[in-house]
């Protein structure tokens, strides 16, 4: 049943869409898209309005839109203009009860109470990764935006902590609500995946990482513990690594890696992966990879393990609250641990089995539908409504 015309109005500045082939549309842009998707099922007591950029976005959501158009918000300063100045406007014109802010920041004066979710305080770890005006203005806002909010939804308990330590709000107003993961990411049958492999001209065994390259990665340490994983067994000469992404910032360490151990023929890298193909290959991989340094939530894991994949991955940030038991948790920062994990997974058939095993059920864990639930959950807690049946207190 539809909201009533009298039933309190939500906005979602849903701004960071893209339908890009790239790596905007995945991301930021994702957790965006499945808000929209699943909120008019969880929560039909509220009514919304979504703010998303002019053009073809591929959207399923019966959600009302509201298309800017003549502004390009595209472009970051154009974007964060129309956020800061206009959006206020329309807030108090539609009459809103409650912003989400779905990245980081809400205007300054919003004209309604404010939720705001944090993926992750990245600008704040990894400060050169960006711009000195994106860095300056991050700096100076999503910190404001996180005091400011009614709630702070967090995508993880780490970056709870983060919000908690770094941006000073208290521990009372900071709510997490894991990221889901999409029913397409599934194990496949040997065959069609055999099919997928030789069609993309994949090796036969392949440890695989997927995500932008960039140094919070740590790429050059996994470049350099599959290096010594070859010396170390022979009888893995024809494993290949295949690190899969857009160039970020401050990637030529990997490649200059590459280089320097003399694996120009064992290191590939195919770049982006379109999301319609992403779910082949976590199937087709021997091992998933994530060594990452800092994850809000790392996505990726939930992913690999949803396709029944061997996952080796970082016990630092948010990787062991997806992985639970059912990966290999490794110091990031150790080459040579990395290496014997690398190892373990490749060549032992029962510890193979057994990750399989629970790989499936840990993504279980994860629907996208329960983690829309939990957010129109702190929507109605800030509205001041009862909990929707079913729903805890």
């Amino acid at each position: 049943m539809p909201a009533t015309p009298t039933a309190p109005h939500v906005g979602i500045n849903a701004l960071l869409l893209s339908a890009a082939a790239s790596y905007r549309s995945a991301g930021v842009s994702g957790y965006i898209r499945r808000l929209l998707a699943y909120l008019p099922e969880v929560a039909p007591d509220l009514r919304f309005t979504a703010f998303v950029p002019d053009g073809d976005l591929r959207l399923s959501t019966p959600l009302p839109l509201h298309r800017v158009r003549g502004w390009n918000v595209e472009q970051p300063t154009r974007r964060i203009l129309w956020e800061q100045w206009a959006l206020p406007q329309h807030t108090r014109r539609l009459g809103l009860d409650l912003l989400h802010g779905p990245v980081s920041i809400t205007p300054v004066l919003a004209g309604c109470p404010t939720v705001v979710t944090i993926h992750d305080l990245t600008f704040l770890a990894y400060p050169e990764a960006f711009p000195a005006a994106k860095r300056l203005y991050l700096r100076s806002q999503v910190g404001r935006s996180a005091r400011a909010a009614r709630r702070v939804i967090a995508s993880s308990h780490a970056t709870a902590q983060d919000v908690v330590r770094r941006l000073r709000v208290p521990p009372e107003r900071v709510t997490v609500v894991h990221l889901g993961v999409d029913p397409e990411f599934t194990p496949a049958p040997a065959d069609q995946v055999e099919a997928f492999r030789r069609r993309r001209g994949l090796p036969d065994r392949f440890v695989l990482h997927v995500g932008t390259l960039e140094p919070r990665k740590n790429l050059v340490r996994l470049v350099e513990a599959f290096a010594r994983l070859r010396q170390r067994c022979p009888d893995l000469a024809d494993v290949r690594l295949v690190l899969a992404g857009g160039k970020g910032w401050g990637y030529g360490p990997v490649f200059a890696a590459v280089e320097r151990l003399g694996l120009s023929r064992d290191v590939l890298f195919p770049g982006y992966v379109p999301d319609e193909e992403l779910a082949w290959w976590y199937r087709a991989a021997t091992v998933f990879a994530y060594p990452s340094l800092m994850e809000g939530f790392g996505l990726p894991v939930l992913e690999a393990l949803a396709c029944g994949g061997v996952v080796v991955t970082s016990a630092l940030s948010s990787m062991p609250e997806v992985a639970g038991d059912a990966a290999l948790l490794v110091d990031p920062t150790d080459v040579d641990a990395l290496a014997d994990a690398l190892l373990q997974s490749l060549v032992n058939d029962e510890l193979r089995a057994a990750l399989r095993s629970r790989a499936l059920v840990q993504a279980q864990r994860f629907p996208w539908r329960r983690a829309i639930a939990q957010t129109a959950a702190v929507y109605r807690q800030v509205l001041g409504l009862p909990p929707a049946e079913g729903e805890d207190a």
